[in-house]
């Protein structure tokens, strides 16, 4: 009889004083964390009518080359990972390869990833739930839902890693379920006109490449997220293996799941111009099909995807509190972010500060752009914050196995793949600077490069004024041996 990877390491390190909980996963726990923190049902549901309105009928294509670009850009953070396990993750990676002010940049981007994802997830949560209740004759304002899933969110963090992942790794399951089985009826019976080769190849884009390219900034926004096992380098059992593995399976399962029910939702609504219009202007595009092909099915559609935003949420929370962590400790930010519980192992206050944080951009944002503008706003914003974080890591990659492991160098894993990574998330990039796209979109770029500017600056006036924290960047790391 099959069973299902456990979550939790088959022994637990000791924990250190001031320091989080050793061996709290195993390798079961390092791919919900990624895979959850994609949220499949989130991006499914939200993710694919927003590339349909830049690559057309080409949706499911600009998902498959989002998950190469991934796979590649994954290689640089796996090697990295495998030599520098820590809760500072990128952070640590690029202040130990590149350099410490560089790597103060990429915490400060970090945080524009992680911390304005928790935000976009809870004002979606609170959007998505308050419609569904209203269908059923309920009616919650979405803030008051927002408000209960964020005192949820902090309760669940605060209380440790392996709670949140074994609550992710249920909402995962469930919501992975949901999705396949509805994916399936729209293929079986054929989709609203047959099924077709048409939306895997890029000649389907209804604004050619820069359409693709544009698509691309929410199809690697759909996978933002894999990474964030990195930030369990000091809590998952021999994180040497566990966490590198962790992020190839995780982006390799959530990417196929991607790719079948795009493509369902894609053919489910029609490859015409004007079928794909409708997919582009549906809200729920998801919700609808399912309405369409299997009714029955509603109640279900709703509650994965309930499921799926409120699993993203925990675990994008998990994901920049070990950040923030990780710099605390090292004297980058307040020194009390770095407090942990001593009953617990976990960063307690940083947990709160998140959450604060978290509560104050919905609710403004919400009350300001509406909830859903929220969601794609700051999904925006926060997918040109870690670009430049998968940029750094593998420039970092190259010169940390060139200069400090160059018994381990090889060609192809430390400069190839790097090189072709940097490149590849180059296209989402150019495609949302030209053609230039509608307001606010225009700006979302620049606001990020101007951010980027200002934390260099920071960095300089750090490393002039008090150069013995940047000399401390990046050098505390997991401390564990490789376990059997």
């Amino acid at each position: 009889m099959s069973s299902v990877p456990s979550t939790s390491a088959p022994t637990a390190h000791p924990t250190p004083p001031h320091g989080l909980k050793r061996g709290a996963i195993g390798l079961g726990g390092a791919v919900v964390m990624s895979a959850a923190l994609m949220g499949p049902a989130v991006s499914v549901y939200f993710n694919p009518q927003l590339v349909a309105a830049q690559a057309g009928a080409a949706t499911p294509f600009v998902f498959v080359l989002s998950m190469v670009a991934s796979l590649i850009v994954a290689n640089g953070i796996m090697e990295m990972a495998r030599e520098l396990p820590s809760a500072g993750a990128f952070y640590t990676y690029v202040a130990r390869g590149v350099g410490a002010r560089t790597g103060f940049v990429t915490g400060g981007l970090m945080f524009v990833a992680y911390a304005l994802l928790v935000p976009a997830e809870l004002a979606l949560f609170g959007n998505y739930t308050h419609d569904l209740l209203g269908q059923h004759g309920v009616h919650v304002p979405w803030v008051v839902i927002s408000l209960l899933a964020a005192a949820l969110m902090t309760l669940l963090s605060v209380r440790g890693i392996g709670g949140s992942i074994k609550v992710a790794l249920v909402m995962f399951s469930c919501e992975v379920a949901v999705i396949l089985v509805l994916s399936v009826i729209i293929v079986a019976k054929g989709g609203a006109h047959g099924l077709s080769a048409t939306p895997l190849s890029p000649s389907a884009s209804s604004k050619g490449l820069s359409g693709i390219a544009l698509g691309m900034v929410y199809g690697v926004l759909s996978f933002v997220g894999f990474e964030a096992a990195a930030t369990l380098g000091e809590e998952t059992h021999n994180p040497r293996r566990n966490v590198p593995r962790g992020l190839v399976f995780a982006v390799v399962l959530v990417g196929v799941i991607y790719l079948f029910c795009t493509y369902a939702e894609t053919v489910g609504f029609g490859t015409s111009d004007a079928a794909v219009a409708k997919l582009a202007s549906d809200p729920a595009p998801f919700t609808t099909l399912g309405h369409t092909y299997a009714s029955w099915m509603d109640l279900l559609v709703g509650l994965a995807g309930i499921s799926s935003i409120f699993a993203v949420t925990v675990n994008s929370n998990n994901g920049i509190v070990r950040i923030l962590f990780a710099m605390g400790r090292e004297g980058m930010l307040p020194r009390r972010l770095a407090t942990v519980s001593p009953r617990l192992g976990t960063p307690a206050f940083a947990v709160y500060a998140q959450s604060a944080f978290a509560v104050v951009v919905t609710v403004v944002m919400g009350f300001w752009v509406g909830p859903f503008n929220t969601y794609a706003y700051l999904g925006a914003v926060l997918t040109f914050g870690i670009i430049p974080v998968y940029w750094l890591t593998n420039v970092a990659c190259m010169r940390f196995f060139r200069k400090q492991r160059p018994e381990q160098f090889k060609p192809l894993r430390h400069v190839v793949l790097p090189v072709l990574a940097i490149a590849l998330m180059v296209i989402p990039v150019y495609g949302s600077v030209w053609p230039v796209p509608a307001a606010p979109y225009n700006w979302f770029p620049y606001a990020v490069l101007g951010y980027i500017l200002l934390l260099a600056a920071v960095a300089t006036v750090l490393g002039r004024r008090r150069p013995e924290l940047l000399a401390r960047a990046g050098e505390v790391l997991a401390g564990v041996e490789d376990d059997a």
